[in-house]
């Protein structure tokens, strides 16, 4: 359902929960900081060595659920079907996004190594949306050019979508979701997630 490999690197920085709140102004500067700090302790946390696997998964489950605004992104890859779903159709759809994406990530990245983070320049979209450049080097393997978008809320930075060489991930789920939806239905994707949750072992939260 997600891309793969170089993808997955990047959704390892989008550490992409909506609650309502009043959006604030912020520079460019903070959200470069913002993202720069994500990135340094990724980086750190999966370089470290002796660790066990299991612990650096766990670990990037935590990074990911904090930074990561799985709940916005949730709602926004179904488009308007969301606005057609039952509150009990929500719930269970937003649940199984959130920890579909926590374990999968968490499984796949905890065992890369090796890899450094640069912050290349950033724009801003709005006085609170943000868009961070950046570059992932890879040994053996073509540098990645990743942009993540900060949006700034109630005091606190999410990012909010991540394009990996141009290509934005959370546009490029939506088509994933939609065409899900449109052969399936909304519960044939539910359905979907749960069978996708599943098959990946939990890690402890």
């Amino acid at each position: 359902m997600f891309r793969r490999i170089g993808a997955s690197l990047a959704m390892l920085l989008l550490m992409f929960l909506m609650t309502p709140g009043i959006a604030i102004a912020a520079s460019p500067e903070d959200a470069a900081k913002f993202v720069n700090g994500i990135g340094q302790r990724a980086f750190q946390m999966l370089n470290q060595q002796g660790l066990p696997l299991d612990q650096k998964e766990a670990q990037v489950r935590t990074l990911l659920a904090d930074n990561f605004d799985l709940k916005l992104i949730g709602r926004y890859v179904v488009g308007q079907s969301w606005r057609t779903m039952g509150e009990e159709q929500q719930e269970a759809y937003l649940t199984l996004f959130e920890e579909y994406v926590l374990r999968t990530y968490s499984k796949r990245l905890g065992g890369y190594s090796g890899q450094q983070f640069q912050i290349s320049g950033v724009k801003s979209a709005s006085a609170e949306d943000h868009v961070v450049a950046t570059t992932i080097t890879r040994p053996g393997a073509p540098p990645i050019e990743a942009s993540w978008r900060v949006q700034a809320k109630t005091a606190q930075y999410k990012i909010v979508d991540v394009m990996v060489q141009g290509v934005s991930m959370v546009v490029t789920q939506r088509s994933e979701f939609g065409a899900v939806i449109q052969r399936q239905g909304v519960d044939g994707l539910i359905e979907t997630l749960r069978m996708q949750v599943s098959k990946i072992p939990a890690q402890a939260k």
